[in-house]
């Protein structure tokens, strides 16, 4: 407790006499600008007048540095009496315990937020893996015709046309069947990486077996399409795939067809599809086949 009129200590505790480092009897009878440095002893003396000018309960903290170490107080300010005299008491609380568990609890919450986030990713990276084809980096058939559904719903919607194309890898060349599995999958590897090139991220591309292929050329005709898949087909000749020094050469049919021109619903088209793919097989291979426009009765 101090005086209110010069702010001396009247009572203290054995508490204050640690703070001060220094017995009881040499801290009574001082205020805070004798005992601490001038400058925190006047903000000290500020905050008591200011209890004193509200005449009632005030809190403040105060964060200050002390005998070498960092102190972190709140403190209760109570204007009252003592023996017929205004005195200030004053109740000092260490918040330095609180302040250790708000820090190792926001310690922890980052902890649990960070898991969080790690397991999100994975969970995320785990669905993409099951909507991939682990051979070629492409959607799953199952993805692709929910693509597809969504594709045709859009179209007939909003009055616009799309374009599916099926492909298939040629037979393959003498060097691939010599060279067995590993060659095969370097084709795939290829093949993937040829389509993910030549599609946009409006567009789909899937494989659907082991040698057939799909894709969606989202709001584009049979003529652009056919342009493209042409283009395609040069690369596929064309590509370089190497394994044990040998260059693995390979070629696709492919086959394309356009909603709504040359069908009307999801199954016909996916028929249109396979016809132009027949067709361009039996063509020899290596060739791009259009499905035939369908001219409906006015």
């Amino acid at each position: 407790m101090k005086d209110a009129s010069d702010g001396r200590y009247v009572a203290g505790s054995d508490s204050l006499a640690q703070f001060y480092g220094r017995p009881i009897d040499e801290v009574l009878g001082h205020n805070d600008t004798e005992l601490l440095d001038p400058t925190l002893g006047a903000a000290m003396r500020a905050a008591d007048q200011t209890a004193l000018a509200h005449g009632r309960q005030l809190t403040s903290e105060h964060r200050f540095d002390w005998r070498n170490a960092k102190h972190d107080w709140e403190v209760l300010r109570l204007v009252t009496e003592l023996n017929g005299r205004r005195v200030l008491a004053c109740l000092w609380r260490d918040l330095a315990p609180q302040r250790v568990r708000e820090t190792q609890l926001h310690a922890a919450l980052e902890q649990i937020e960070q898991h969080q986030l790690a397991t999100q990713q994975l969970r995320r990276e785990f669905g993409e893996q099951l909507m991939r084809d682990s051979a070629t980096g492409l959607a799953t058939r199952a993805n692709f015709e929910d693509q597809l559904r969504r594709e045709v719903d859009l179209s007939t919607r909003e009055h616009r046309e799309f374009a599916m194309v099926l492909l298939e890898l040629d037979h393959d060349s003498e060097r691939v069947a010599a060279l067995g599995t590993r060659a095969h999958d370097q084709v795939l590897e290829a093949m993937g990486r040829l389509l993910r090139g030549n599609t946009r991220a409006m567009d789909a591309s899937c494989r659907l077996q082991d040698r057939r292929f799909a894709v969606l050329l989202s709001g584009v005709g049979l003529a652009t399409a056919h342009s493209r898949m042409e283009g395609l087909r040069r690369q596929c000749a064309t590509q370089i795939v190497v394994l044990d020094g040998e260059d693995l050469g390979f070629t696709v049919s492919i086959g394309v067809a356009s909603f709504p021109h040359t069908a009307h619903s999801q199954h016909e088209l996916m028929a249109a599809c396979e016809s132009a793919l027949g067709e361009a097989r039996r063509r020899g291979g290596n060739t791009v086949a259009l499905a035939s426009i369908r001219f409906d009765p006015a």
